[in-house]
């Protein structure tokens, strides 16, 4: 939002803050500024200037030589490019000192009404007439929308000229004079169908109106905040927006249908021609203003092009509206179109603007078209308008509040100076009555009176003091404590961790075999493709891997985040960690389960892999589940080749909400082994496809207490064993804690082994 310093100079009587620390206060104080800039640099040496003679210069492409008559200047010679650049005309001299152009010396420019900062029009050199003042140059202070969203009275420069009075102890002027609003008496009607939709609609109307251009100040006004002067009557209704807040809009009179004006739904199907030229098909939670034959514009958004200003306009209806912010916010999102007026009006605009701005507008309009006339008098209907009940302050609940003791006499003024009505209610008590322009969802409570008297005092005037009660330090739940510990871990073993949205499109689950109907499904998305919440980590990483394929050879990802699952009562969220490990190079990529089992091991020591039947988006041969304290708790296995364009990756999915369940919460404390331990080889003979995890969790099946470790040492198949067995080789060692084993307890312990394995099945080599 821009702010013209010298439009809020025009409304605060004397005021001589420098606009650089006007910025300062108004950002310390109101709302956060995000810079200034100066706003018609050149009119601060330009005059008006006559052009006596032009000349054509040889050799010169669509140049001349003109003389000109430059006031206090003197004559000067300049050469000019501009198409309109001829004798007799008045135009605008800029000293920017002497240049050679197509060898003619030029002493300055003739500036065109862009390069002044006038308007958008740089088709030729300006051309004044004899009514037109040169502007002065302004300081423009730019405002971080966000920060006034919640005051719609901050969108126009009298809103904000009311908060620079309070906070420079100024004179604030007011723009409008009630007084010369006539009596109601229209020649045309206004019927509002819901006043929930349309609280307020006025309107006057005027004939013998000329359109035509601006006059220069009003057209630098509007420019140097960021509207393009278009003509009089359409900059009228853009200034009185950009200076009090309310968005207004003429129609031409001729071009309307009857003699009533509706504000109502729209009707299904409903279509309008606005005045961007696109066409927009309406439904009923659009409201508009509609004549007798249709919609002529949407209601706080914008207007027809069939009812539009034009030059051949010669009556208006000139329009000032109120309309419900939400349902403009609405309509703004699902036509797509926001405009100056709908970020107005979705603010919560204050009723008893409508009538103010008709009234500004009375007094301006005989100054941007000579002669025009107002027939009749005011159109206004409305819904009973209610004032906001005042607010009890109790003062010394106010300090405690704010933690600095204020009196009476300085509370009131700072609540005055803003236009709050102050009444005395008790000992340190205020009634506190809320203008109508803070009591559209600003102003409701004591409390945002607090706000009001603390940023006018300054926060930076209240010592901070520590709390008068005791506070101990926070601690993190467990979840998130585990959480941060997994990530710590991964990140240390060279995974990079990712963030993905928690939603996923219907073609991306049925992509993973995931079932839609399982999903929770989103009724506003926040996006096309994210209209389900996610039962899986797998496309996020799966689109990771892709993306980053592109660009690495080699990667490691993880994720840490939360699985959406339907249940009967209320959606199920689980925490889950999913690893991928990625490799272009077949040699690099062949290791990529071991890597990711180990890191699955760190997690959970001494889990066990079990093979697994294969997922749609899994590699057929290599895929397991994860077992630990005998729950599976996971999932290892290779993309599916499909899903990967080049290389390979494998990917490591773990329940971390099981594991925090199953982990120890305190690992036991060892004492250092003072007697030696004894190792033995055992060579088990067993089927080719057997797993050499499941001999070991036999082995230790019949191990026993004195068994330390087991370990795998190799496989071998081939004569003289038959075909399709194998012999799988694990060192098994045995110790006591209290005394080094005996050779008889080592052979028993032996014994004892082969003895359970022989039971089972299995033969043994020497």
């Amino acid at each position: 939002m821009k702010f013209s310093y010298n439009w809020i100079r025009s409304l605060v009587d004397g005021l001589d803050a420098p606009a650089e620390s006007l910025e300062r206060l108004i950002t310390m104080k109101t709302a956060e500024c995000e810079g200034i800039e100066l706003a018609g640099e050149l009119l601060a040496g330009a005059v008006p200037a006559k052009v006596e003679s032009v000349e054509a210069i040889p050799g010169g492409k669509h140049v001349v030589k003109a003389i000109v008559d430059a006031g206090k200047y003197g004559r000067k010679t300049v050469v000019c490019g501009a198409p309109n650049c001829r004798a007799g005309i008045t135009t605008v001299y800029v000293p920017l000192g002497n240049k050679s152009i197509a060898g003619v010396l030029s002493e300055g420019m003739l500036a065109s009404a862009s390069e002044l900062g006038i308007s958008r029009d740089h088709e030729g050199i300006i051309e004044l007439t004899g009514s037109d003042e040169l502007p002065p140059t302004d300081h423009v202070i730019e405002i971080d929308n966000k920060s006034i969203t919640h005051r719609p009275d901050l969108w126009g420069h009298h809103g904000m000229a009311r908060e620079v009075a309070a906070i420079t102890g100024k004179a604030l002027r007011d723009p409008v004079n009630l007084s010369v609003l006539p009596a109601q008496g229209s020649p045309i009607k206004v019927e509002i169908e819901d006043l929930a939709l349309c609280p307020r609609y006025s309107a006057l109307v005027f004939e013998n109106v000329t359109v035509q251009p601006s006059p220069l100040w009003m057209q630098h006004r509007l420019t140097s905040v960021g509207l393009n002067p278009i003509s009089n009557i359409v900059d009228l209704t853009n200034y009185i927006m950009a200076e009090l807040a309310q968005p207004m809009h003429a129609f031409d009179r001729s071009k309307l249908t009857g003699d009533t004006i509706y504000a109502r739904p729209a009707r299904d199907g409903e279509t309008i021609v606005a005045l961007n030229d696109e066409t927009y098909t309406l439904a009923p939670s659009n409201v508009v203003i509609a004549d007798g034959a249709g919609p002529i514009a949407i209601a706080g958004i914008i207007g027809g092009r069939d009812s539009a200003i034009s030059d051949t306009t010669t009556s208006i209806v000139l329009e000032s509206a109120n309309f419900n912010a939400g349902n403009v916010r609405k309509s703004s999102v699902a036509l797509k179109l926001r405009t100056d007026a709908s970020m107005r009006f979705e603010k919560s605009q204050d009723p008893l603007n409508t009538v103010r701005a008709l009234a500004r507008a009375l007094e301006l309009l005989p100054l941007i078209s000579p002669g025009i006339r107002l027939v009749g008098g005011l159109a206004d209907r409305s819904a009973e308008l209610t004032s906001p009940a005042p607010l009890d302050l109790n003062l010394d609940w106010l300090a405690r509040k704010l933690g600095r003791v204020l009196d009476a006499a300085e509370v009131r003024r700072i609540l005055e100076s803003l236009q709050f009505g102050v009444t005395e209610s008790g000992p340190r008590s205020f009634s506190v009555s809320i203008p109508s322009w803070r009591a559209t969802k600003d102003v409701a409570m004591p409390d945002d009176l607090v706000e009001e008297v603390g940023r006018m005092i300054g926060y930076d005037s209240i010592v901070p003091t520590p709390p008068l009660v005791p506070c101990a330090p926070s601690f993190d739940p467990p979840e998130r404590e585990f959480l941060r510990s997994v990530r710590r871990l991964v990140t240390a073993r060279g995974y990079n961790e990712v963030s993905n949205y928690s939603f996923i499109s219907e073609e991306s689950a049925r992509r993973f075999g995931l079932s839609v109907e399982d999903h929770v499904r989103v009724l506003n998305p926040i996006a096309a493709g994210q209209e389900l919440m996610r039962t899986s980590l797998l496309p996020g990483i799966h689109g990771n891997i892709v993306e980053n394929a592109k660009h690495f050879d080699e990667f490691r990802l993880f994720e840490i985040g939360h699985e959406i699952h339907k249940t009967a009562a209320k959606p199920e969220e689980r925490p889950h960690i999913m690893a991928a490990l990625y490799a272009k190079a077949a040699a690099n990529s062949q290791d990529a389960l071991l890597e990711l089992k180990r890191l699955a091991e760190s997690l959970a020591p001494g889990l066990h892999v079990r093979p697994a039947q294969p997922h749609s988006w899994e590699h057929p041969a290599r895929c397991a589940e994860l077992w630990w304290q005998g729950r599976a708790v996971g999932r290892l296995s290779e993309l599916h080749p499909t899903l990967v364009d080049a290389g390979r990756a494998a990917v490591l999915d773990l329940d971390l909400a099981l594991l925090q369940e199953l982990k120890p919460e305190r690992g036991k404390y060892k004492p250092v082994r003072r007697f030696p331990v004894s190792a033995f080889d055992l060579s088990v003979i067993a089927d080719a496809r057997e797993l050499a995890a499941n001999l070991e969790i036999h082995i230790r099946q019949y191990a026993g207490e004195l068994m330390e470790a087991v370990e795998y040492v190799r496989e071998f198949q081939g004569a003289p064993l038959p075909e399709g067995r194998k012999s799988v080789t694990f060192r098994i060692v045995a110790g006591a804690p209290d005394r080094t084993l005996s050779s008889p307890e080592t052979t028993a312990l032996y014994d004892h082994i082969v003895a359970g394995l022989t039971e089972l099945g299995y033969a043994f080599r020497a």
